[in-house]
């Protein structure tokens, strides 16, 4: 019996800024895969509909993006605990009894960029500071928390939205005012931008970092440009920096590894092909 190619994609809207199809191909070619991965453009409107026809037309599972993130969840009939956690997926799996499981890896790819980028960072060294209170910095939230680190400074310029993380995430979030925000970087062994500030067409991120020490490490989920602001001041005050892409690339292989079999490397040939 002929078996099917197994097709994947990535739903959003829009969709021409992700880079997922690029990664995926990618990854297809390398490894001598039979399969396809296709961008899909879906307003909020035909979600379910989608959703629910794409195991029919041969799809294994599917990425998901803004602004479904949150919604998709509804349709899924299994749910991970770290999607459930953070309140948003972005990996779905079409099983084979038809059931539809939901997962959220973006909290593994950060962290998987973090370790990838500084091996001997250690959770235990002191606060991190995460500057942002969206949907990425719950992911990352909880990825930290997993990960051991015990005190997380939490900034955002509403406050408002950092307070209600407190609540839900607990003791270990200390929430500090924006403006007060410079006169904690000193305090961070870790500093983490979750916001699109520093982003190209974006506001800059307008937070002092002259309390920065050398030994901190900081990383910003912003990949557009490669070298924010952000990063060019750290490295200028001689800190170790991590750039945003390895996240959206390390994201991408929970996925890629349950759809194709096969678990993909993150190297500088993947980062090349993506940028490119």
């Amino acid at each position: 019996m002929k078996q099917n190619v197994p097709i994947a994609g990535v739903i959003g809207n829009s969709i021409s800024h992700s880079k997922s199809p690029k990664l995926h191909q990618h990854w297809l070619r390398r490894y001598g895969i039979r399969g396809e991965y296709v961008p899909l453009h879906v307003e909020s409107k035909n979600l379910e509909s989608v959703i629910r026809s794409m195991p029919k037309m041969g799809f294994v599972g599917a990425n998901v993006t803004i602004p479904h993130k949150v919604d998709v969840m509804q349709f899924a009939d299994q749910i991970s605990d770290r999607a459930t956690l953070v309140g948003a997926a972005n990996t779905l799996i079409f099983k084979d009894d038809g059931k539809i499981y939901a997962d959220n890896t973006d909290g593994y790819g950060f962290m998987a960029n973090l370790r990838q980028g500084a091996p001997d960072w250690d959770p235990k060294s002191g606060p991190a500071m995460v500057l942002g209170a969206g949907g990425a910095c719950r992911a990352i939230i909880v990825a930290l928390a997993d990960a051991g680190v015990t005190e997380i400074f939490l900034t955002n310029r509403t406050r408002a939205k950092a307070d209600a993380l407190r609540a839900e995430f607990g003791a270990r979030i200390q929430v500090v005012d924006w403006v007060q925000a410079g006169n904690v970087v000193e305090d961070a062994a870790t500093l983490i931008n979750t916001t699109s500030l520093g982003m190209t067409g974006q506001p800059e991120l307008r937070v002092p970092l002259d309390g920065l020490r050398p030994d901190t490490l900081v990383t910003d989920i912003v990949y557009s440009p490669l070298q924010t602001p952000l990063l060019a001041q750290a490295q200028a005050a001689g800190c170790r920096t991590i750039d945003g892409l390895g996240m959206l690339l390390h994201q991408g292989v929970p996925g890629f590894e349950r759809w194709f079999g096969k678990r993909p490397e993150v190297d500088d040939a993947t980062r090349q092909v993506v940028l490119g």
